[in-house]
């Protein structure tokens, strides 16, 4: 119960941008330019605010690297068991790969700054920064039968990933933010929340073919039970505690991002098939994630 009231307003948001994005006259090219400026301005400007007034210690956060990507490793396996399923359809499956390990960091930062203020949005700045390279390269190597886009560039050009390196070298210069930067920068960070889960509702696609339906349901169960679970067990032996151990779980419980659905595009993949699963992933995401969050906060 905890959780799913903690989650409320957040999850209020998205939906609250699904239905804007259908009964209100907004063109596609708004809700296009407002996904760029959240993707390329806004959240970057949280990141790196977040990071750069925070001190990093790599030692101590080596746990936290290892329970992330020892999550993200079990989305990558699990989700390469699945295709089988596909059967001779493996172009979907080259595309839909991306769904079991993929995750949404603006729900993230949204949920984790709820509970941890700053101090969170620095955490899993740093845990996404260190993730993000992973699920690029696991997704764009599936993907690369189908184009020609390579993994560096694809890294080079995430904002996120950008403003996070961009943060911890603010961080470790000991640099103190002057107040006219931050300020400014606190005024998109607080724009950043509200506008990308309005993104993220307007982007859900509820409409088309899913494909298999039992390799839908294995890649939504692996996405949104096995990577969490996956995560729990690896922060636990790790001897994680507080602020870290609850990054680790928000961050594997999140569901598929919607840039799975663009670089499925861009790649010459299943686009609406992907689509689809990512909505699907983020809807039930309402009820998972409000679960394994009351696990955390009862660890």
């Amino acid at each position: 119960m905890q959780g799913i009231l903690l989650l409320l307003p957040d999850f209020g948001l998205i939906l609250l941008g699904w239905v804007l994005y259908r009964l209100v006259d907004f063109a596609d090219s708004f809700w296009s330019g407002l996904e760029k400026l959240v993707y390329f301005v806004l959240f970057p400007a949280l990141l790196f605010r977040a990071l750069a007034s925070t001190p990093i210690d790599f030692l101590t956060a080596a746990p936290l690297f290892a329970s992330g990507a020892a999550a993200l490793a079990c989305g990558v396996v699990l989700g390469l068991l699945g295709a089988p399923l596909f059967g001779a359809h493996q172009a979907a499956f080259a595309s839909r790969f991306q769904c079991a390990f993929r995750f949404n960091s603006y729900i993230g930062l949204a949920v984790i700054g709820k509970l941890h203020g700053a101090t969170g949005i620095a955490t899993m700045g740093i845990l996404i920064g260190a993730m993000v390279p992973l699920a690029n390269v696991a997704s764009v190597w599936m993907l690369a039968r189908h184009g020609n886009l390579g993994v560096l560039r694809e890294m080079a050009r995430n904002p996120l990933l950008l403003a996070t390196l961009a943060g911890f070298l603010y961080s470790s210069s000991g640099l103190t933010l002057p107040t006219v930067a931050a300020q400014l920068l606190g005024r998109l960070s607080e724009a950043a929340v509200a506008l990308g889960l309005l993104a993220v509702g307007a982007a859900l696609k509820l409409r088309g073919s899913s494909g298999s339906h039992l390799a839908s349901c294995y890649l939504l169960a692996v996405k949104l039970l096995a990577v969490p679970a996956a995560g729990l067990l690896a922060a636990a032996s790790l001897g994680l505690s507080g602020v870290y151990f609850d990054t680790v779980i928000v961050f594997a419980a999140l569901p598929t991002a919607t840039s799975a659905y663009i670089l499925a595009v861009r790649m010459g993949g299943d686009g609406p098939g992907v689509a689809w699963l990512v909505s699907a992933n983020t809807l039930l995401a309402m009820l998972t994630l409000p679960v394994w969050l009351t696990v955390a906060l009862r660890h």
